[in-house]
């Protein structure tokens, strides 16, 4: 499994549209082979600040994802709307914690 981060600073008056961005894909993403889950988190010092969670299958899977037209028009609008550069972290799990 792989868990890919992506940190998002977003103009302050881009927010709502990267949110309605969000929501019209989401489904689609989550139902992209090899995508376990998505979530969405907001910094809670900075409302300006997403991150976007998902857990992939594979590496393989989520190279398909970033390989393919949804992710190509997804990230075309959500770039546009950038306050700053995106960060993105690919991690496996070490251990789980209960």
């Amino acid at each position: 499994m792989i868990k890919r981060i992506v940190k998002m600073t977003f103009r302050k008056d881009a927010t709502d549209q990267f949110e309605q961005i969000f929501n019209n894909s989401c489904d689609r993403i989550r139902d992209f082979a090899g995508c376990e889950s998505l979530e969405l988190t907001r910094a809670v010092a900075d409302p300006r600040i997403y991150f976007t969670i998902s857990i992939w299958q594979s590496e393989s899977d989520l190279n398909a994802y970033r390989h393919s037209e949804l992710f190509k028009e997804t990230w075309a609008a959500t770039k546009a709307l950038f306050d700053d550069k995106p960060q993105a972290w690919s991690t496996k799990s070490i251990k789980a914690l209960d």
